[in-house]
């Protein structure tokens, strides 16, 4: 097998280059200057995580618990490493060592490319698809609010695409050791809900194939390609098996999982799961940016009928500017959203020429990819489809923010468009040209000219007087007809490369390079109004971690508490988690228990503590829940003097003096909100029988993450209430080395019985979900990396071979 390098390696190293220099150029203050993406996300993420980032750097060893978040919670999906997990390195290498998150970007581009080769599209039009697949504003947008686990996931897609589709082209071990080194980074980064997805984009192309090869192919072959598959994603999952296990052991407990009060629902409320739901009319954005105003928060210029209002109306300079700066532009029908969802103008159009062009199997496959996805992403706005979907899919209530499909849609658009592109180039068949020239122009020049028709009607307008909402519906307007004259004039520009080479009058060369530069140009320009200049920083955890008189004069105190921060809130902390254990915290899957704790209680009763301080009344005995989760801090500022100790506290750990006996969760939880809950402790006797009263002290002797040591000083025999989250899996308790029963007191803490007499306590938590899945998991990774070269080196085996023979 004889190799041509300008033909069989040059454009492949030309294409590498120009991804990999498209990474470092939009992302120069993170790769040349050691700068970071500010994301609000990772900062919150980082001070829920920074308890066992400690810990595992002063020990060595995992800190599978942490206080630090919603009174405590396993740290599997904060912070969790494995012991000789080579999923890391492997990054790495294959990124060529550019920096996290945006090597995610560079992998993407790659394996884009390599999956449209695979199709049959020539290099130059692959870079396209590769390039238009990682810069979508989808992903922009997306690493601009932190979502780094998102984005790895989705680019992983093309990879373990790229497996599937090498097995039905009977490159059996190959194919399956890609998808399955693909599905392993991909569940490396533990976002099930795009795997979800990348499971229904898998689904729809193996049934597609499973249609057009069942005559030709035969079914022992069909079953062979499947099994090989099924032994890939087998290797996979074993890969994962540690992060898996400990997943699905934490899910029945989290929001995810099975209700506990009685009258709620199992996952999540529906309201919730669809409160991101995309408008039928906002799929337009895909085609024209602009169409709902951009992003919930948008920069105005002068001139602008927002400003000549502003100014007309006599507010100063500084008010202007300051509402210029980020005007609520967005109408659309989600709560808010960073920027647009946008496909590029160009690659739509390819797309749309694929309904003509594009060979069946790869219209179908991506075509239904692209119907599904944009279906799945209308949520509340297609209810009758997507509820039904809700109740029914295994696993589909567990996720929110239905919106999140439309990263299927943008990996689909610019494969069918490569596709199409190659096809119609190929064919010089000019009718499905103008069919789609005429279509998408037609819809854009209709929506340029007839932008007047929409209402512009947005719910940031509640509360604006009348004279600024209709500047500002102008302003709207005036953005949806200019984006729609852009993207028509880059389609048009398309349109006339593309006619020109089946003309013969450019070659294919010129014609890959024109739309790459239209398509380059396009995505770049409009992902820096929102991921630009002003997003990096030298260190955003310095700023927002910074150390306050507040957090100094806490930090005197080095007993064991918990701290509640009035500034942020309950759900959105990120910073009183950084350095102390908090009451609140930043969590997509939060316990259940703890969940329910905040909606019936704990909100209830920071409300009325909160109106009362503001009257001047500190009502420290009237927050029983918060009490008894040992608050001892309360901060309501920055200065030294914002920081008000709470008195009524009730420590690590007491001895309740009555028993509340309940039947239900439901009637626990009523009781929570009438007892004295240092004095009375609720147990729920359906679960653990009747518990006595007894009588004693408790005292705090020793906390780490995985483990904590009280004594127990006790004149009676009794139960025992501890100020920490009950979690039935993984804890374990001794009293005087004697393993004990743990019990669930006060909804969601943890109780025990102590004999009379002096003790000592000590609870572990040592799941074995973690422990006896570490080393497993690291022999299955390394099979598949053997069955990657395996797969390597048969097929150039076997294309010598066939050369040699021929």
């Amino acid at each position: 097998m004889q190799l041509n390098f300008k033909r069989d390696v040059l454009p492949h190293l030309v294409g590498i280059a120009i991804f990999y220099a498209i990474v470092v150029v939009y992302f120069a203050p993170v790769v040349l200057q050691d700068q970071v993406i500010t994301q609000g996300d990772i900062l919150k993420w980082e001070g829920s995580a920074t308890e066992a980032l400690d810990y595992r750097e002063a020990t060595g060893e995992e800190a599978l618990w942490t206080n630090s978040v919603f009174g405590g919670m396993p740290a599997y999906f904060v912070s969790l490493e494995f012991a000789g997990d080579i999923t890391t390195s492997l990054l790495s290498i294959i990124t060529l060592g550019l920096p996290h998150p945006v090597n995610s970007l560079f992998l993407g581009m790659v394996a884009m490319y390599v999956l449209m080769l695979t199709f049959g599209v020539r290099p130059a039009f692959a870079i396209i698809a590769s390039v238009a697949f990682a810069l979508s504003s989808y992903n922009l947008l997306s690493l601009a609010a932190g979502h780094n686990a998102k984005i790895w996931a989705i680019n992983l897609i093309p990879v373990i695409l790229l497996g599937i589709h090498l097995a039905f082209e009977k490159k059996h071990l190959l194919g399956a050791a890609v998808m399955a080194l693909g599905l392993l980074l991909q569940l490396k980064f533990n976002h099930i809900q795009i795997t979800y997805y990348t499971l229904i984009i898998s689904v729809i192309y193996v049934t597609v194939r499973l249609i057009f090869d069942w005559k030709k192919e035969g079914f022992p072959q069909l079953a062979k390609t499947i099994g090989f598959l099924v032994l890939g994603a087998i290797l996979a999952v074993g890969g994962n098996i540690g992060r898996l296990t400990t997943a699905l052991e934490y899910t029945p407990y989290s929001t995810r999982g099975q209700a506990t009060l009685e009258s709620a629902s199992a996952g999540l409320d529906r309201d919730y799961a669809f409160s991101w739901s995309n408008g039928k009319l906002e799929t337009l954005t895909l085609l024209v940016p602009n169409f709902y105003g951009g992003g919930s928060s948008t920069p105005l210029g002068k001139n602008t009928a927002s400003e000549k209002a502003l100014r007309s109306n006599g507010l100063d300079p500084a008010q202007i500017n300051g509402f210029l700066a980020g005007a609520p532009t967005y109408w659309g029908d989600q709560p808010f959203t960073g920027g647009p969802i946008y496909g590029g103008a160009i690659l739509v159009f390819l797309a749309f020429i694929g309904i003509w062009a594009a060979p069946k199997e790869s219209l179908y496959t991506f075509g239904a990819i692209i119907i599904l996805s944009l279906l799945l992403s209308w949520g509340k706005n297609l209810s009758w489809f997507n509820y039904l979907l809700f109740d029914i899919l295994p696993g589909y209530n567990k996720f929110r923010a239905v919106s999140m499909a439309l990263g299927m849609t943008l990996f689909a658009i610019p494969a069918l468009a490569a596709i199409s592109l190659e096809r119609l180039y190929r064919n010089k068949d000019f009718k499905p040209l103008y069919i789609a020239g005429a279509g998408v122009g037609g819809l854009l020049l209709l929506l340029a000219v007839g932008a007047g028709v929409f209402r512009f009607e947005g719910a940031a307008d509640a509360g604006l007087p009348d004279w600024l909402i209709d500047s500002l519906r102008q302003d709207r307007k005036s953005m949806l007809s200019a984006s729609a004259w852009r993207s028509l004039a880059l389609v048009a520009a398309a349109f006339a490369l593309i006619y020109l080479a089946m003309k013969g009058k450019i070659s294919d060369i010129v014609l890959g390079l024109g739309i790459f530069a239209l398509v380059t140009i396009d995505l770049w320009t409009v992902n820096k109004h929102y991921l630009n200049d002003n997003s990096f920083q030298e260190s955003p955890t310095k700023t927002y971690f910074a150390e306050t008189p507040a957090d100094q004069e806490i930090a005197k105190d080095d007993s064991y508490f918990r701290v509640l921060d009035l500034t942020e809130g309950l759900t959105s902390t990120g910073k009183s988690p950084y350095r102390f254990h908090s009451l609140g915290g930043y969590h997509g899957a939060k316990m259940r228990r703890y969940q329910d704790l905040l909606d019936n209680r704990l909100n209830f009763e920071l409300n009325g503590f909160v109106k009362k301080a503001q009257e001047g009344e500190f009502d420290f005995a009237g927050i029983q829940t918060i009490n008894m989760m040992n608050t001892k801090y309360v901060i309501a500022g920055t200065s030294a003097n914002s920081v008000f100790e709470n008195p009524e506290a009730n420590g690590p750990a007491w001895v309740p003096s009555q028993i509340v006996t309940v039947q239900t969760n439901q009637e626990e939880m009523d009781e929570l909100g009438r007892i004295n809950t240092k004095a009375q402790a609720t147990v729920n006797a359906a679960e653990f029988g009747e518990i006595k009263a007894g009588s004693g002290q408790i005292t705090h002797i020793s906390y780490s993450p995985n483990e904590l040591k009280y004594q127990a000083e006790m004149d009676t025999e009794g139960l025992v209430v501890f100020s920490e989250i009950y979690y039935p899996v993984g804890w374990t308790a001794t009293i005087d080395g004697t393993e004990a029963e743990i019990l669930r007191t006060d909804y969601l803490l943890r109780g025990l019985i102590v004999p009379a007499g002096t003790h000592e306590i000590v609870f572990k938590f040592s799941p074995t979900s973690y422990t006896s899945t570490k080393t497993p998991m690291i022999v299955f990774q390394y099979l598949i990396i053997l069955s990657l070269f395996a797969g390597v080196f048969f097929t150039v085996k076997e294309k010598r071979e066939n050369s040699t023979s021929q």
